[in-house]
Formats: structure tokens, C-alpha cells, sequence
């Protein structure tokens, strides 16, 4: 029997305004792909578009070769499907700029990709690639490229080459990589490498000649050099840098080492032995670095050691919107000197985009203890109930706030000519089909905190707090929270050593250079530890749903940490 399949509305208004852009997104897009056995064909006749996306559709497969008419398209987004293939059409795709296959389950990538020559960003990371086509280098303008969470065991040959002379972000974690080659450095505007949770033993001293390198990341490898396996797990990027150059200049020393005759000779001699005298120098330095490093504690409070701690009831009501929720309270974190704050905000959004996945997967939200009123109920409201003080805004209900994301976002994209929008408004789309919204409620009844979109302006963090109440939420499981809960506090230790560390950096914006304790004392990177404080986790009745931190979190393989019960 003959079926008509219904017309999907998107397409049809796309169509009839000569639109540029499509985004398709969701459960409702969802059950359309599904019914009509892929995504409608009426969607490639749309050729004007030069930004397409189709994301969150687990019905979503296979793409068909028909999208080779899209041939305006600049930016092709197809993350968080379950596609198992790409068609080699793509390589006809010849404007393509921005191609993001994320979160998929392909197992390879189409060879002609490398036909894209104004390809510059590729994101095919959270697929179960075990390799990466040869001739990407022919992609010459690609300035990034994130193959993180596969399954690949080693680089293309010809990756690291000088013709991608503009590569400056390669992040390629959570692989089975076994080896860097030194022809890294071939990559002249590198800023950005990370390599960490592979199977590497060594990292090429050639590494330290990557002029323009700022970020590096070999966390989770075990490295042969345990010294720099150390270092690694806690250094600044320069510090690495400055040892991977130290070991080159011992390689070039031993190649060389033939000497001359004469005074050659002589000089020579003289110049080895001063070699060797900076090399014991900058190993006992290196050697006093680590051991500095290995101080990095924290001190975990139990709930029974904190009569007046803040605990948080969880209603049943969350089981269907948002259902997982970890909390503690940490002290000791030092946010008032120099740019303390704005280090620790930042740190915070680069863990919502990579290990939150743009918080589809996990939300933080921080709050200052001394405004939390507790006890705290986490619980759902309809949106015409739900208000907050969004960071930064007035009070609103959540229908209020949603409505104004949606036209200062209308007015991005026609101020931008794009279709891509930043800051809260990116996050609209997680809310969609929801017909109630997940909060967290102060014993006032205020709102607090409205995953995954803000937390209130009354609970707001600033440089004056001293004590931060953090709070993870997800969607997918409770480990999930406590994975996220565990990367944010070891980045905060990493980053109060650093503020205690460089107290004239801290001072930079008039300050003292060492800010007063309560008690008096000045800071040093002795009193650098950070204070967890455990909170308690409660069902409608009581019983206990979860404590964090417990004896089994914040051990996984974070060597330059140590914990104290």
C-alpha cells in the first residue's frame, strides 16, 4: 500500500522564506525520522542552506547521498545521532567549513572528507573510529580537529604535515594512541594538544619546538619518564615545555659527542661540563617542583563533623525531568586575589562544553554558602511557577525567561548572519518537550539554582565568598554527577595551588600581594588545601540517596592529589 508521508512543517517554512539555515532537533524530529524510516527527502531539496543541523535523534542512521545537492552548505552538524555511516558524497560538498559527526556510532570515515579544502573544523569525537582517513593534510585550511572518545591507535602519517600550517587545536583524548611522532612540530600554529587518557610512554622532545603551544594535556598516559609522568599530571604547559627542551639539548649533546682537536677540544670539554652542571641544576628544581606538587591536598569533613550542614531532599517528582543530584561544600578556595575568579568561571565553562558536553550530560551550578538558606528540596515546577534571578537579570518566571532567550537569540542570529548563538541561549534547546522544569528550592522558597539553564543571582559567587556550595546534576546517572563533581574539585585544588604559588600574579590588580586570613596570617601555598565538606542527599522520607564525597570518590587516577579523611 501506498503511504503519503506528512510534510514536515520546518522544511515547508524553510522553503517558502528561502532560509539559509535549518536546525532540526529533539524528540519531536525524533519520531518523525522514525516513522518515516530516515529524515525526509524534501530536506535536500532545500539547496539555498548554508547551516544545517540535525541533533538528539537516535532514529537517525544514515544520511543519503542525496545531500551532495546542499552544495551551499558551510557548516554540516549531525552530533548526539546514532549514525553508523556517511556517505563519501560529502567530499562533494565543496563550501563545507564546519563538519561535526559527534556522538555517533561510526566505526569509519569516509575517505573523500580530505576533498574538503575549506574544511576548517572537524569534530567526529564520541564515535568508535579506530582510525582516521590518510590525506587529511589536504584540508589545508583545518585549524581544528577533535577525534577525543574512540577508539584510534595511532595518527595518519601524513597528519603532521606543513601544509595544515593553520591546525592550532588537535584534541584526540580517551583514545588507544601509543605514539607522538617528533613530526609534530611540523605543526608551526599548534596551540592547543590534548593527548591525555591514551597509552603513550614517551613525548617527543620535538614537542618543546611547537613555538606557539599554550594548553597541553598527557594526563592518564604511563609515561617511562616518571618524572615527567609527575609533572604531567600537575605542571603548568611552560614547565613541560622547558623539560621537554632540557631532554632534546641531552639528545643533541649525546648525537654529537665526537669532540674536536685543539682548543676545540678544550672548549668543548668546558662546554659539556657546564652542560652537565644546568642539567643537575634543573633536575633538582624539577625534582623540588614535584615534590611541591604532591603536597596538593584535600581534607574531607564528614556530615557528623558539621552539625549546621546544609542538607538537600530530593522530591520523586525530578525521577521523569532530571533525576540525579550530587552536592558538597567546599572551603579554603581562594577567589579574591588577581584573576582567582575569573580563572576558576572559566574553568567551569570549559568543563560544561568538554565533560558536560555542552551540558546535555551534566550542569554545574556554584553558590555562596553564607546565602544558601537550608534545609534545600530539589524538586520540579511548571514553568509558569518556576521563578528566579537569573544571573545578571531581574525576577522572572521560567516561561518570562525562556521567551526573552528566544529573542535575544532571534536577534543574535540576525545581528550575526549565523546560526550558531552563545552564553545561555545555546542551552534552550535541552528544555524543549518538557512540560515541567527541575530546581533547586531554599527553605524560603526561593529558587536557586534552574538546570540546566542559571542559578539565581541571590546565591551568586563573588570574590568575598569563602565557602561554595557546588552542586551536579544530570539526566544520565549519579556517577555521571560524581565524575563532574570529581574533575571540578581537582581543577579547583590545581588552581588555589596556583593562586597560592604566584602571589605577584594574585596581586596584579592592586591587592596585596598576600591577602589576609581570618586568623591573620598571610598566604602561602602551605594553607593552599581545599576543605570538602560532605552533604547528604535525601529522599522524600528521609533515606539516605547519596553522600558525597565518599571513600570511593576522588581517586581515579589523579596522582598530584591527595585526599585526607
Amino acid at each position: 500500500a501506498w503511504i503519503k508521508m506528512e510534510k514536515w512543517p520546518e522544511i515547508e517554512k524553510a522553503a517558502t522564506e528561502k532560509r539559509r539555515e535549518l536546525v532540526l532537533q529533539g524528540p519531536g524530529v525524533d519520531q518523525r525520522i522514525s516513522r518515516d524510516g530516515g529524515l525526509t527527502s524534501s530536506v535536500y531539496s532545500l539547496t539555498l542552506l548554508n547551516y544545517l543541523e540535525v541533533s538528539q535523534c537516535p532514529s537517525l542512521t544514515h544520511i543519503h547521498a542525496d545531500i551532495q545537492q546542499l552544495s551551499s552548505l558551510q557548516s554540516l552538524i549531525l552530533c548526539r545521532n546514532k549514525l553508523a555511516s556517511f556517505p563519501g558524497v560529502v567530499g562533494r560538498l565543496t563550501s563545507l567549513k564546519v563538519l561535526d559527526l559527534s556522538v555517533n556510532n561510526l566505526e569509519v570515515l569516509p575517505v573523500e572528507i580530505t576533498q574538503l579544502k575549506e574544511l576548517n573544523t572537524l569534530n567526529v569525537s564520541c564515535n568508535r573510529l579506530e582510525m582516521l582517513p590518510d590525506g587529511l593534510n589536504q584540508c589545508s585550511k583545518l585549524s581544528t580537529i577533535n577525534i577525543s572518545r574512540n577508539k584510534i591507535t595511532r595518527f595518519p602519517t601524513d597528519l603532521f604535515s606543513e601544509r595544515l600550517d593553520l591546525l592550532s587545536t588537535l584534541v584526540a583524548s580517551d583514545n588507544s594512541i601509543q605514539e607522538l611522532g617528533g613530526e609534530v612540530c611540523k605543526l608551526p600554529a599548534l596551540k592547543v594538544l590534548d593527548l591525555s587518557n591514551n597509552q603513550l610512554r614517551e613525548i617527543p622532545p620535538d614537542l618543546s619546538n611547537c613555538l606557539k603551544l599554550k594548553e597541553i594535556n598527557f594526563k592518564g598516559n604511563k609515561l617511562s619518564d616518571k618524572r615527567l609522568e609527575k609533572m604531567v599530571n600537575g605542571c603548568q604547559t611552560k614547565s613541560i615545555l622547558d623539560y621537554l627542551r632540557g631532554k632534546g639539548r641531552e639528545r643533541l649533546a649525546q648525537d654529537g659527542g665526537g669532540g674536536g682537536d685543539g682548543d676545540g677540544g678544550g672548549r668543548g670539554a668546558d662546554k659539556k661540563k657546564r652542560q652537565q652542571q644546568q642539567r643537575k641544576k634543573k633536575a633538582a628544581d624539577e625534582q623540588e617542583e614535584v615534590e611541591e606538587l604532591d603536597k596538593m591536598l584535600v581534607r574531607v569533613l564528614h556530615v557528623s563533623e558539621a552539625p549546621t550542614a546544609i542538607t538537600v531532599k530530593v522530591s520523586a517528582d525530578v525521577k521523569e525531568v532530571r533525576p540525579y543530584l550530587v552536592c558538597c561544600v567546599v572551603r579554603g578556595m581562594k577567589l579574591k586575589p588577581g584573576n582567582s575568579l575569573k580563572r576558576f568561571l572559566m574553568a567551569q565553562t570549559k568543563l560544561h562544553d568538554d565533560l558536560c558536553g555542552k551540558r546535555t550530560i551534566a550542569t554545574i551550578a556554584t553558590h555562596d554558602v553564607q546565602l544558601v538558606k537550608s534545609p534545600l528540596v530539589y524538586e520540579v515546577k511548571a514553568p509558569s511557577q518556576l521563578k528566579i534571578v537569573p544571573l545578571g537579570r531581574r525576577e522572572m518566571t521560567a516561561i518570562e525567561l525562556i521567551r526573552l532567550l528566544h529573542l535575544e537569540a532571534q536577534e543574535l542570529r540576525k545581528q550575526k548572519k549565523r546560526q550558531n548563538v552563545t552564553g545561555l541561549h545555546k542551552y534552550l534547546q535541552l528544555l524543549e518537550g518538557k512540560s515541567m522544569y527541575p530546581c533547586l528550592v531554599d527553605t524560603d522558597g526561593h529558587v536557586i539554582s534552574f538546570p540546566p539553564i542559571t542559578n539565581s543571582e541571590k546565591t551568586k559567587i563573588k570574590k568575598t565568598t569563602t565557602e561554595l556550595f557546588l552542586e551536579v546534576t544530570s539526566a544520565e546517572s549519579l556517577q555521571t554527577c560524581k565524575d563532574v563533581m570529581d574533575a571540578l574539585i581537582v581543577k579547583m585544588a590545581e588552581l588555589n595551588k596556583f593562586t597560592a604559588e604566584h602571589r605577584e600574579e594574585a596581586g596584579s590588580d592592586g591587592e596585596d600581594n598576600g591577602p589576609t586570613e581570618p586568623d591573620g596570617t598571610t598566604e602561602t601555598s602551605d594553607n593552599s588545601q581545599l576543605i570538602i565538606q560532605q552533604v547528604r542527599t535525601v529522599d522524600q522520607d528521609g533515606n539516605l540517596k547519596v553522600v558525597y564525597p565518599s571513600k570511593t570518590d576522588l581517586i581515579k587516577g589523579i596522582s598530584n592529589l591527595t585526599v585526607i579523611w
